[in-house]
Order: structure tokens, then sequence, then C-alpha cells
């Protein structure tokens, strides 16, 4: 992981170059994170790729309900040089969850930008394939998010076939 310093100087770097791009930066228990504009995301990944963090190695939703911005993506890249880990963090809102889609610059980000918009609801535009990938296309909803109904449907066996539908009784 980049120090605490190493983290400020990589985000002078990206400040210097565009002083809207980073929003802010935290170093916590060992763990470098640059959080961002989302519509600087391309840019950004693209800087840190130049710097060495050239393998992005996972990419996943958030969910910060109640707070807004909401819906987080987080996206973690790999110096494999240096052995250095680098988050770097969005926030957007569920108003209008668009992202601008990193899959054309990193293939590897392809699924799991569909997955979170199956989970999270989150678009990410200029994606080449997004639709669902977990859930049924017909499905309402995002299940990932804070405030989608815990629960589920019940459960037809046999034994229980008698009571039709409500399985509780």
């Amino acid at each position: 992981m980049p120090d605490a310093t190493g983290l400020e100087l990589i985000a002078q770097e990206l400040r210097d170059a565009d002083a809207d791009a980073v929003l802010e930066t935290l170093h916590f228990r060992g763990k470098a994170t640059i959080i961002v504009e989302p519509s600087k995301i391309g840019w950004v990944l693209e800087r840190l790729r130049g710097k060495g963090f050239s393998f992005l190695a996972s990419v996943h939703g958030l969910d910060y309900y109640p707070e807004e911005p909401r819906l987080g993506v987080h996206y973690e890249l790999l110096d494999m040089e240096s052995v250095d880990r680098l988050t770097v963090k969005l926030r957007v809102h569920t108003e209008a969850p668009e992202v601008p889609s990193v899959t054309p610059e990193w293939p590897t980000a392809d699924h799991q930008e569909r997955e979170i918009y199956d989970m999270f609801g989150v678009e990410f535009s200029g994606h080449p394939d997004l639709r669902r990938i977990l859930m049924p296309e017909d499905y309402e909803g995002f299940p990932q998010r804070r405030d989608f109904p815990v629960g589920g449907e019940p459960v037809l066996f046999t034994f229980n076939d008698a009571y039709g539908t409500d399985y509780t009784q």
C-alpha cells in the first residue's frame, strides 16, 4: 500500500492535472483510498495505470443507506511490481445512478459492472452489454440495496402442500 505520504503525492499529481478529479483521500488501517468525482473515473484509472497500477483486481458496489450520495462503486487496483494496492471510490445519488463504464479500457470490469447494475441499479454508460447477469431480465428492483424488502417467496414442499402458499401456518 502506498503510505499516507505516498497517497497524498499520488492524489496531488492527479489534482495538478485535473483539479476536480480527486475529492478526498483516506489512509485508514494501512489501506490507501482515493475518492473521485464519478465523471472522472476513467481518466483517474488511466492515470493510475500510468503510475504502475495496471491490474484492476475487482469492482464492487455498496449501498451507504441512509447517507446520500447513497450508492458507491469501489475499484481495487494493484501495482504488481511494487506490490501496492490502491482503492478508488466514487459515490452517486439514487436519482441519477450513472457512472462511465471502464470496460473498454479494463476488460475485466465487464461482468463486475453488470453485477453492480443488477444488484444495486448503478448504470454504466458506455458499457458494451449492460444487462442483468444474476437476476431474471424481468426482475423488478435491486436486491443488494439496503431498502430492498427482506424476505422471500415461500418454498412449497410435498409435506406442506395442503397448506397452500402460506407455509407459516
